[in-house]
C-alpha cells in the first residue's frame, strides 16, 4: 500500500512540476549513508557526477529503492517503475560550481516525459550552499532552447543553459539532510555556488515508466525497481551487493561512458 502522503506530493508535482521537501531518511540514516559515500570517495577517488552508482555501491541502491522514494514515484508514474540512472552531485564548500537554468530531458534521447527526477539531500541544501531553484509550472510550457558552452564551473555536461529566464519566478527549494525533492523532466531548475563551509551532497536519480525507450542508440540500460516491465526497451543493470566489486567496476566505467555519450559529451 502506498504511503498516504504520496498522493499529496503527486498533486504538487503535477501542478508545479516539482514536490519539495519530502521527508525520506532519519538523521541516523543520513549519517550512515554519507559516511559510506565519503569512505568510498577516499578509496575510489571523486564520485561526483558518475552515472549508475547503484551498480557499484549498495548504499546508493538502498537509497533509490527506499519505500518512501518509490511510493512517491509510483503516485506520479504508476506501479511499474524503472531506475534509469543514479549519481551523486556534490558541490565542495566555498567553490564556484553552479548549475544553470535547464530542463533535464533536453539531451537524454528518451521517447517521452514519463520520467521523475529525485534529489535526496545527504547534507544541508540551503540558499547559502546552493540548493535548487525551480520555476513552478514551467514543465507545462514546452521545450526551451538550450545554449551550450564550455563553462568549467557549470556542473552540466554541456553547460547547457536556457537564457532569459525570469528570476522573479524562481522558488528556492531548500532541503534538510534526509529530505528530497522530486521534479519533472521539463521543469526549469538551477542552483547557485556553495558558499557554505560544508559539502552540498545530493543523490540524484531518474525513474522512468517501462514504455519509455531510448531513441539515440540501443545500448542504454535500466533496472526494474517496482512492478513489471512489459516492454524490455533497455538492457538490465545489476544492482550492487558488494561495494566496488572488480567486475562491477569494469561495467560501471562502460556505462558511465555510454551515459556521457548519450548526453552529448564523450
Amino acid at each position: 500500500m502506498l504511503d498516504q502522503t504520496a498522493d499529496k506530493w503527486a498533486e504538487d508535482y503535477l501542478r508545479d512540476g516539482y514536490a519539495s521537501p519530502v521527508p525520506i531518511l532519519s538523521g541516523e540514516e543520513v549519517a550512515r549513508h554519507r559516511q559510506i559515500l565519503e569512505e568510498a570517495e577516499a578509496e575510489q577517488g571523486a564520485l561526483h557526477y558518475k552515472a549508475k552508482m547503484h551498480t557499484v555501491l549498495p548504499s546508493a541502491w538502498e537509497l533509490v529503492t527506499h519505500p518512501k522514494v518509490l511510493d512517491t514515484v509510483e503516485a506520479i508514474l504508476g506501479p511499474d517503475i524503472l531506475l534509469y540512472d543514479c549519481e551523486y552531485i556534490i558541490k565542495e564548500p566555498q567553490t564556484a560550481s553552479f548549475v544553470s537554468w535547464h530542463q533535464d530531458l533536453t539531451f537524454w534521447g528518451l521517447s517521452d516525459d514519463a520520467q521523475v527526477s529525485l534529489w535526496l539531500a545527504l547534507s544541508p541544501a540551503t540558499a547559502k550552499s546552493g540548493c535548487m531553484r525551480m520555476i513552478p509550472g514551467s514543465h507545462k510550457r514546452g521545450v526551451f532552447h538550450h545554449k551550450t558552452s564550455d563553462d568549467a564551473d557549470n556542473v552540466l555536461f554541456q553547460a547547457q543553459t536556457v537564457e532569459g529566464v525570469d528570476e522573479s519566478e524562481a522558488v528556492l527549494c531548500p532541503l534538510r539532510p534526509g529530505e528530497a525533492s522530486f521534479h519533472h523532466g521539463w521543469t526549469l531548475h538551477a542552483s547557485m555556488p556553495n558558499n557554505s563551509n560544508d559539502r552540498r551532497i545530493g543523490l540524484n536519480a531518474q525513474f522512468i515508466a517501462p514504455h519509455v525507450r531510448q531513441t539515440k542508440h540501443d545500448r542504454d540500460t535500466a533496472i526494474l525497481v517496482r512492478g513489471v516491465d512489459h516492454f524490455g526497451h533497455f538492457a538490465s543493470d545489476a544492482a550492487a551487493d558488494t561495494p566496488f566489486a572488480p567486475a562491477a567496476i569494469a561495467r560501471w566505467r562502460e556505462l558511465n561512458q555510454i551515459h556521457k555519450e548519450t548526453q552529448g559529451k564523450a
